[in-house]
C-alpha cells in the first residue's frame, strides 16, 4: 500500500510564500499524473496543479503565475506557492493517479493565509 505524506503547510501572511512537499512511501509505477488539490471549508475539492511524468504542467487559473509544481524523482513532488492570498486558504492534498486509474491521496496539510 502506497502512502503519500504532505508537509510544509502552515500560517503565512498575505503576499508570503510556502513550499509544500509530498513524499511517497515507495516508488509508484505507471503514473499518469501527479498533482495537488485543495479544499476550502464549505467548498468542493478542486485541482490546483498537476503534471505528467514527461513534465507537462497544468494549473488552475486562480494560481497561474503564482504557484509552481515540480518533482525531483518518482517519489517526491512539490508545490511552491508565492504571493499567497487569503482565498488560497484550504487543506491541500497530494494526489497520484496511475494509468490503471488507481488514485492515491495524502492526508492533507493546512495552509492558512491571514494577517
Amino acid at each position: 500500500q502506497v502512502q503519500l505524506v504532505e508537509s510544509g503547510g502552515g500560517l503565512v501572511q498575505p503576499g508570503g510564500s510556502l513550499r509544500l512537499s509530498c513524499a511517497a512511501s515507495r516508488s509508484i509505477f505507471n503514473i499518469n499524473r501527479m498533482g495537488w488539490y485543495r479544499q476550502a471549508p464549505g467548498k468542493q475539492r478542486e485541482l490546483v496543479a498537476d503534471m505528467t511524468t514527461s513534465g507537462y504542467t497544468n494549473y488552475a487559473d486562480s494560481v497561474k503565475g503564482r504557484f509552481t509544481i515540480s518533482r525531483d524523482n518518482a517519489k517526491n513532488i512539490h508545490l511552491q506557492m508565492n504571493s499567497l492570498k487569503p482565498e488560497d486558504t484550504a487543506v491541500y492534498y497530494c494526489n497520484v493517479r496511475t494509468y490503471s486509474t488507481v488514485n492515491y491521496w495524502g492526508q492533507g496539510t493546512q495552509v492558512t493565509v491571514s494577517s
